[in-house]
């Protein structure tokens, strides 16, 4: 967690402090806002079941944390796929007007881009030098279908170049345990490339089980991209600790934890990078 630390006051996110003087971010966490039971409380996510009214006020105030505009909170309809889009402009109102997307790549500054997760990875992206930012949400599906490569090469294709890439809140090694089948269909499908790199990500365990290890597989992904600098907070979503210390985080929604307890939906934590105008 090294760089990492908290910022945000009464809506706390944690940020590379470095990274953050170049381009404004924050990976939020469940603290802050005004959801409550299984949103307590700063659930973002319009596709939950929380009360509509309540989520756009939560992300006001992660755009108001942020020092953003909410019309400046641009957004994607996250599909778990492999597509990245440039934006533009802040997200319609109306989720089912969004771009069905995964990753977003811009080079306007005081626009923010706004990714959701409940254990998958948070990806945010800069070249500052070439004023080009990305960011995309690196589940399993995800990274396996390609989206992180595809993120990558948008932002090339807007002039990026060396790309300092910063991994959010996600569910960890410990707390991931996978069947046979994911496994095979992960190996199966991702980059000839990086497949025995990705094939170390999973620890075996007894009863044909594995534990899986998503950051890990994700920065395989990034060094084969050529990324220059790879950062993570180490946080795990799942045990809302992070990996070899104590915490003082605003702690996570999991949606695996929420399964676990046999809660009928979780939150979605918002994590947003922007260009410093």
């Amino acid at each position: 967690m090294t760089g990492f630390a908290m910022a945000g006051g009464d809506v706390p996110y944690l940020h590379h402090a470095e990274t953050g003087s170049r381009a404004p971010h924050g990976f939020f966490g469940a603290a802050g806002g005004v959801s409550s039971g299984v949103y307590a409380s700063l659930n973002c996510g319009f596709g939950s079941d929380d009360e509509t009214r309540l989520v756009a006020a939560n992300r006001d105030r992660v755009a108001g944390a942020m020092g953003l505009a909410t019309d400046r909170l641009a957004a994607v309809y996250q599909v778990h796929g492999a597509d990245a889009v440039i934006a533009i402009s802040g997200a319609a109102a109306d989720r089912s007007q969004m771009t069905r997307a995964d990753g977003m790549v811009t080079t306007q500054t005081g626009l923010g881009l706004s990714i959701l997760t409940a254990d998958c990875l948070p990806l945010l992206l800069v070249d500052e030098a070439a004023g080009v930012i990305g960011a995309c949400p690196a589940g399993w599906r995800e990274a396996v279908a390609g989206i992180v490569g595809a993120t990558l090469a948008l932002m090339r294709d807007q002039g990026a170049g060396p790309v300092t890439a910063l991994i959010g809140p996600t569910i960890r090694q410990p707390s991931y345990q996978v069947g046979a089948e994911m496994r095979e269909t992960c190996l199966a499908s991702i980059d000839p490339a990086i497949r025995e790199a990705a094939a170390c990500c999973f620890l075996a365990e007894d009863g044909g089980r594995f534990r899986f290890d998503l950051p890990g597989l994700v920065r395989h992904q990034l060094a084969h991209a050529e990324v220059a600098e790879i950062l993570d907070c180490g946080q795990d979503t799942y045990a809302g600790m992070p990996e070899g210390g104590a915490s003082d985080s605003p702690g996570f929604f999991s949606h695996r934890r929420a399964t676990h307890a046999a809660e009928p939906d979780c939150g979605r934590q918002i994590s947003v990078i922007a260009l410093a105008g």
